[in-house]
């Protein structure tokens, strides 16, 4: 095998197929979990694909990535309606003919045998597999998925639905894979490291700028950056077949460390508010959140986090001034003075919440999230958060945000959390 074969034999693409991904609404989360389970057997994804439920277009796109990857990996279009057109798309690519396989029909029925039906007229189409190829098992649904060999690639087709995916790489598709790179004798294979840390308060140019000179040439490691409205993310990622000492990795990770200090809120998959909840329970302490631009995103993302109940007692979305009133307590003369977006209604907010809550802590947010309501002096993006922790525990930060009215909110509730997981962070060190 020569050497640029042997790399494109442990190269990867992902085909992910379905028209909704075109469109808007739904994203393709799928070739995120594939990159990292190929990346941990030292397979690298050099290539993303989306493509319609067209059976031209998928014909297409399967040609060109077997051209140049020697792993190609397809979810989607495996369903039992008419737009599911994977199968056929494969069957006029490879000219393996689809032909009903009764290990493929066997495991349907039985699936749905456990659930109390029967194949409907779609379903039986979903038996339909690629001649040559080795049927996938499903052990979630009941969609098989197919492996082929086609022009020196490795085909893998399996269902859209995450769970089932997931389900069959891990089962299946890693285990064949892991042994096709040992026959094809790859040599040696080093797992793709990949390091990531989430940062917030800097923009992307200038955590760039901090990161510059880090990486030496020729060391294999890549710097990735990647933002969003809830920060900069930054990734070390080691190159598939590359070994590089532990030494040299925790350099870098070090060198990061060092050079974003504070702004890094969380490494790894952790999220800001897994991170807050740790802490909430590390020093015992309680939460109530008041939010008023936000509309609740706050509560929201706290008690994404399993075990919250332990720290989160409530949330309250005071969207009108009456509301403030109302629920919290702000005084009507305070807002007619100051205004509703302000640092003195924030602190008032979080401090009416605090003590009708009896949390240890409360959290609160007033902005304006746009596209109206803005004033000559009070901009779209200009957001108050405040923050009371008892008597002499009290703060408040202005913020500025730009970004569309759901980027605004996603940024307010993440300075919200980033403010608290400060104030957590020095009560905890002191």
């Amino acid at each position: 095998m020569t050497r640029s074969s042997a790399a494109r034999a442990s190269c990867a693409e992902t085909i992910a197929i379905g028209s909704e991904l075109l469109v808007g609404g739904r994203s393709d989360s799928n070739s995120l979990f594939i990159t990292d389970a190929l990346a941990a057997i030292g397979i690298e994804v050099r290539f993303k694909t989306i493509v319609g439920d067209d059976e031209s277009d998928i014909a297409d796109v399967l040609t060109t990535a077997c051209r140049r990857a020697g792993i190609v990996i397809m979810t989607g279009g495996l369903g039992p309606t008419v737009d599911d057109r994977t199968r056929e798309a494969v069957a006029s690519v490879t000219g393996f003919r689809l032909a009903r396989r009764k290990e493929a029909f066997d495991g349907m029925t039985a699936r749905l045998a456990q659930w109390g039906r029967v194949p409907t007229r779609g379903q039986l189409r979903q038996a339909l597999i690629p001649s040559r190829a080795t049927i996938v098992h499903n052990p979630v649904g009941s969609a098989p998925g197919f492996a082929l060999t086609w022009q020196n690639a490795q085909v893998i087709a399996l269902p859209g639905v995450p769970s089932e995916m997931q389900a069959m790489m891990q089962q299946s598709v890693i285990p064949f894979l892991a042994d096709y790179l040992e026959r094809a004798k790859q040599g040696r294979s080093y797992p793709i490291t990949r390091m990531i840390f989430h940062t917030w308060g800097l923009p992307e140019s200038d955590v760039d700028a901090k990161l510059q000179g880090l990486i030496r040439k020729q060391t294999p490691v890549a710097l990735g950056l990647l933002a969003s409205p809830t920060g900069v993310l930054v990734s070390l990622t080691t190159k598939a077949h590359r070994m590089i000492s532990e030494a040299v990795l925790q350099s870098l990770v070090d060198g990061v460390h060092t050079r974003l200090r504070e702004w890094i809120y969380a490494e790894g998959h952790d999220s800001m508010e897994e991170i807050v909840g740790r802490l909430l329970l590390e020093q015992n302490r309680t939460i109530a959140v008041a939010e008023s631009c936000t509309g609740g995103l706050i509560g929201h993302r706290l008690t994404l986090v399993p075990g919250s109940s332990a720290y989160v007692d409530r949330g309250a979305i005071c969207y009108s001034n009456q509301a403030k009133i109302d629920m919290l307590g702000v005084p009507a003369s305070l807002i007619a003075q100051y205004g509703a977006v302000s640092r003195e209604v924030a602190l008032a907010m979080a401090t009416g919440m605090r003590e009708r809550a009896g949390t240890s802590v409360a959290l609160s947010v007033t902005g304006i999230a746009g596209p109206g309501g803005a004033t000559d002096t009070k901009p779209v993006g200009l957001v108050y958060i405040g923050l009371d922790g008892g008597p002499g525990e009290t703060q408040t930060k202005e913020c500025r945000f730009h970004g569309d009215r759901s980027v605004i909110k996603q940024r307010a509730a993440q300075a919200a959390l980033d403010l608290l997981r400060r104030w957590l962070i020095e009560r905890g060190n002191g």
